[in-house]
C-alpha cells in the first residue's frame, strides 16, 4: 500500500537560520516526539526555538487574519532563515510574568473563578443576581433617565428609563483588598510654593508639564506656599474632579492631585514599578488590608451568599488541594458540566506542583516558574492535536521530587499527538527526550552552531560540552567551614511558616531547600531584612529597552564614556547613543523601522552609521586606538583586558567588567541589547551589578536558573569565591550540586502549603544524606552515590 501524500509531512524542516547568533545552520525536528534543546545559556537555544521556530509559526498564523484586526495585534517580523518547511501550530508556555495588574489573581489569571461565579450565581444561598455579582472587577451602580425611541410608524417618543447593576466590588478598596494611606509631608513641601517645587513627587518638577497643568489652571496661586491655601483651594490641588483646562493653546484634563497619583503609581503592582517609584511609593504610603473586606475584595452582600456553607472568597482563599477535596463532595446534577470542568482544572493544579497555591492569591507574586505551571494548566485539558508545544526551561523552580512529575505531564502533552519542545539544562529532563538537538561549542558569538543531532544516549558518548556533563556530580565536600555567628529568625510566620525558629549561620555556605512552596522564600526573604548588609539578587526580570545593553545596565558605560571625553577633550554625553552622540538619521537605534499601514514593521540597518549607533564625529575620537563603537562591540572579556592596560586604563571600567567575567558573561558584547539575553544571562548580569555591593550576606533565589551544566562549576567557584571574600552567602536552591557544595544546609517541608512551613532539617550535606529521612535527602543520596 503506497503511503498517502498527506502523511509524507511528519518533519519540521529548518534551514539557514542566522537569527540573533545562529551561524546558517540547518536541522530536521520530528513531529508528534518530544525534542530537547541543550547547550550553555547563550548558545542560540531560545533563538532556534522561540524566535525562530514558535516566531514564525505564529506570524503565519497572525497572517490568517483580516488586515484590520491585525493592525490591533502585535506586529512580527519574518524570523531571519531561508526554509521553514512542516510548521503547526505553535503555543509557548515561557516563564514570562503574568502580569502585574492588582486586579489579577490565580484564579482570575485561570478562569477558575469565572466558573466560581457561574456555580454561585446558580446554587448559592440567598440568590444576588447573574455570576458578575461575585466579581470584584465589577461595581454595583444604578442610574435613572429618559431615552428617545422610534417607534415602527416613525414616531417618536421619550421615556423613562431605569437600570441597575449588581456587582461584587468592595467599594472601599474598589476590589483591590487592600488600602493605602498617604504620608502629606512626602508628597508636598508646605513651606514651598508650587513654582518653588513644593510637589515632591518623582516627575514633578516645578517646570515640568505635570506641574505647569497645575500652575497656570487658574485654579491655583503658583506662586502663594501650599501651607497658606484657603480650604477651596487645597481641595482644588488634592481632590478636584478631572476639568478641562486649556494650557499654551493645547487642551488638557486638570485633576487633583491624589486621584491623580493614586492611578498613576498606586494602581500598580509595585514589583511592577521603576525602582525610583518604587522607592516613593514605599516612603509616602501605607497599605493595609481593607477593613470593610478584610481584604477579600468582594462587597459584604457578595460575601453573604453560600454553598454548602462556603462563601465564595472563603473558597479563594483555601488551598487549592484543598478546594479540589472540597469540590468533589459537591453533587448538583443541575449543575454536572460545570463542576466536572472545575474538578478538571482544580486536579490539574494539583498534579502539576501547584496545589499550594490560593485562587486568591496575586498572579504578580507567582516566581517565573509557577507562572509557566500555571499556564500549562490550560493545556492539559485541550482537545487540541498536532499542536506545537514551546516550553522554555519547565524545571525551573522545582524540587527533584517535583521534576519526574513534570515530565509525566510533558510527556502526556506528546501522547495526544502534539509535538513538543523544551529548552531544558536539567538531565532528569533531557533523558526523556526523543531527540535531542545540542547547540554550541561556547555562547555569544562562539555558538550558534549545532553540535549534535540525535537520542540522549548519542549525546552522552557525542564529546560535546553538554554530553561530557550530562553525567556530572558534585561530591561532598571532604571539610565544611565553621561558622562565625549566626542570624537569629525567630517566630517567622509569613505566608504558610508555623512559627519557624531558625539561625543561618554567618561566614558560610548555606543553602535553604525544600520542595516548591515549602516556605524557602518566605523564610529567608521575610526572615532576614534587606538593610544596608544584606545585598539580595532574586529571580524578578530585568526591564530594558533593546537601547539597553551590558554596560549601561551595569554602569560601566559611565566611566568609559568619561574616560574618551577626558581624552578627547569634549563632552561625555558625546559618548551616549541615547544622547548628543546620536546617529541623526536612525536616531542612535542603528536601526530604521519603516512602517507599512496594517503589514509588518520592517527594520534594515542604518546606512548612515551602519548599524553603530553614533554619528562620524564621535567615531573620530578614540582612546588607545579604539572608537566608542569598537569598545562596545568588544566581548567583555576582551574589553576587560582593554580597560585593565596600561594605555587605556580605567579601575572603575574594569571591576565591574571583571565581575561579569567571574560570572561567565566573558563572551558577551559590550553593547548587546539587553532583549537579545536569555533568561540565564539577565539573572546573572543582574548577579554582576551587585558583586562590587558593599553587604556582607548576599542572598541568591535560584542562582543556577538558565545555566548549563559546565556553568554550574564555575557558579560554585563563585560562590566558594565570595564566602572566602568574609561574605555570608545565602542560597534558595534545588540543584543537588549546590546543595552537596554547601557547609549548612536548612530544608523546609516536609510538603507544599500547610503541609509544609516547617524545618525538617538542618546540618550539613554528609549528614542530610546520612539520615535521608527528607524528601531532599532521599534525591541528594541518590544523587552524589
Amino acid at each position: 500500500m503506497t503511503e498517502h501524500a498527506a502523511d509524507a509531512h511528519d518533519l519540521i524542516r529548518v534551514e539557514g537560520a542566522r537569527e540573533n547568533n545562529l551561524k546558517d545552520i540547518s536541522v530536521t525536528l520530528p513531529k508528534r516526539r518530544l525534542t530537547v534543546f541543550t547547550g550553555v545559556s547563550g548558545s542560540g537555544k531560545s533563538s532556534l526555538v522561540f524566535e525562530t521556530i514558535a516566531a514564525e509559526s505564529r506570524r503565519m498564523i497572525n497572517e490568517t487574519y483580516s488586515s484590520f484586526i491585525q493592525g490591533f495585534m502585535p506586529s512580527q517580523s519574518r524570523p531571519d532563515v531561508d526554509v521553514l518547511q512542516g510548521l503547526t501550530t505553535a503555543i509557548i508556555v515561557d516563564q514570562e510574568p503574568m502580569g502585574a495588574n492588582v486586579r489579577s489573581t490565580v484564579g482570575t489569571a485561570t478562569d477558575v473563578h469565572a466558573m466560581l461565579r457561574i456555580l454561585y450565581s446558580r446554587l448559592g444561598s440567598p440568590q444576588i443576581g447573574p455570576p458578575q455579582a461575585f466579581s470584584f472587577n465589577v461595581a454595583t451602580t444604578s442610574g435613572s433617565g429618559s431615552a428617545t425611541v422610534t417607534r415602527k410608524d416613525g414616531s417618536t417618543v421619550r421615556e423613562h428609563r431605569e437600570y441597575s447593576v449588581t456587582g461584587g466590588m468592595c467599594v472601599r478598596c474598589e476590589g483591590t483588598g487592600r488600602v493605602s494611606e498617604l504620608d502629606m509631608s512626602q508628597i508636598i513641601d508646605e513651606s514651598k510654593s508650587l513654582a518653588e517645587g513644593a510637589l515632591t513627587i518623582p516627575g514633578y518638577t516645578a517646570d515640568g508639564w505635570m506641574v505647569r497643568i497645575f500652575t497656570e489652571s487658574g485654579f491655583l496661586d503658583p506662586d502663594k506656599p501650599v501651607g497658606s491655601y484657603s480650604k477651596r483651594e487645597r481641595d482644588d490641588l488634592l481632590y478636584k474632579e478631572p476639568t478641562k483646562v486649556r494650557l499654551a493653546g493645547i487642551n488638557m484634563t486638570y485633576e487633583g492631585l491624589i486621584p491623580k497619583i493614586t492611578k498613576s503609581m498606586l494602581s500598580k503592582d509595585p514589583d511592577a514599578m521603576q525602582p525610583h517609584i518604587r522607592a516613593f511609593v514605599d516612603r509616602a504610603v501605607t497599605f493595609a488590608s481593607c477593613p470593610d473586606c478584610d481584604g477579600t475584595r468582594l462587597s459584604e452582600l457578595a460575601r453573604s451568599v453560600t454553598v454548602n456553607g462556603k462563601g465564595i472568597h472563603e473558597l479563594a482563599a483555601m488551598q487549592i488541594s484543598d478546594l479540589a477535596a472540597w469540590m468533589s463532595e459537591l453533587d448538583e446534577p443541575s449543575v454536572a458540566p460545570l463542576l466536572a470542568a472545575l474538578r478538571d482544572t482544580l486536579d490539574s493544579f494539583v498534579e502539576i506542583g501547584l496545589g499550594y497555591l490560593s485562587l486568591d492569591r496575586a498572579a504578580g507574586t507567582l516566581s517565573g516558574g509557577e507562572a509557566q505551571r500555571t499556564k500549562m494548566i490550560r493545556h492539559l485539558g485541550s482537545a487540541l492535536t498536532d499542536i506545537t508545544y514551546v516550553f522554555d526551561e519547565p524545571t525551573v523552580g522545582l524540587h527533584p521530587h517535583d521534576i519526574a512529575r513534570m515530565n509525566s505531564l510533558l510527556l502526556r502533552l506528546r501522547d495526544k499527538g502534539n509535538t513538543v519542545l523544551v529548552v531544558e539544562h536539567k538531565p532528569e529532563a533531557i533523558q526523556i527526550a526523543d531527540h535531542v538537538v545540542d547547540l554550541g561549542p561556547r555562547a555569544g558569538r562562539e555558538g550558534g552552531e549545532i553540535c549534535f543531532e540525535g537520542t540522549v544516549e548519542g549525546l552522552r558518548g557525542s564529546g560535546t560540552l553538554t554530553g561530557r556533563h550530562l553525567g556530572y556530580r558534585a561530591t561532598l565536600k571532604d571539610a565544611v567551614r565553621t561558622a562565625t555567628g549566626a542570624i537569629e529568625i525567630r517566630g517567622a510566620s509569613r505566608h504558610n511558616l508555623r512559627d519557624v525558629d531558625v539561625d543561618v549561620p554567618l561566614g558560610v555556605l548555606t543553602v535553604v531547600t525544600g520542595v516548591a512552596g515549602s516556605g524557602k522564600s518566605s523564610l529567608i526573604h521575610g526572615g532576614i531584612r534587606a538593610d544596608a548588609g544584606v545585598v539580595t539578587v532574586d529571580q524578578a526580570p530585568i526591564r530594558g529597552s533593546r537601547r539597553s545593553n551590558p554596560a549601561t545596565y551595569t554602569g560601566a558605560l559611565e566611566p568609559i564614556r568619561k574616560a574618551f571625553a577626558k581624552a578627547n577633550g569634549v563632552k561625555p554625553a558625546l559618548f551616549s547613543a541615547n544622547s548628543e552622540g546620536a546617529c541623526p538619521v536612525c536616531k542612535g537605534a542603528g536601526l530604521i523601522f519603516t512602517e507599512l499601514g496594517v503589514m509588518e514593521t520592517v527594520s534594515s540597518t542604518c546606512e548612515a552609521c551602519e548599524g553603530r549607533r553614533f554619528n562620524a564625529e564621535v567615531l573620530e575620537y578614540t582612546l588607545a586606538g579604539q572608537s566608542i563603537a569598537d569598545v562596545l562591540e568588544m566581548p567583555v572579556e576582551r574589553a576587560h583586558a582593554y580597560f585593565s592596560g596600561a594605555e587605556a586604563a580605567n579601575p572603575a571600567a574594569a571591576k565591574m567588567l571583571g565581575h561579569m567575567v567571574d560570572v561567565g558573561l566573558g563572551y558577551l558584547a559590550l553593547g548587546q541589547p539587553l532583549t537579545s539575553l536569555s533568561g540565564g544571562e539577565r539573572q546573572r548580569l543582574k548577579l554582576a551589578t551587585h558583586m562590587g555591593d558593599k553587604g556582607g550576606v548576599y542572598v541568591l533565589d535560584e542562582p543556577t536558573t538558565g545555566l548549563h551544566l559546565a556553568d554550574v562549576e564555575q557558579l560554585l567557584a563563585l560562590l566558594d569565591r565570595l564566602v572566602d571574600d568574609g561574605k555570608t552567602v545565602i542560597v534558595i536552591e534545588h540543584h543537588q550540586a549546590v546543595m552537596a557544595h554547601a557547609d549548612w544546609i536548612v530544608d523546609l517541608g516536609p510538603g507544599a502549603g500547610h503541609d509544609g512551613g516547617r524545618v525538617v532539617f538542618e546540618g550539613t550535606p554528609a549528614q542530610l544524606v546520612a539520615d535521608a529521612s527528607t524528601l531532599t535527602g532521599e534525591h541528594l543520596r541518590a544523587y552524589v552515590s
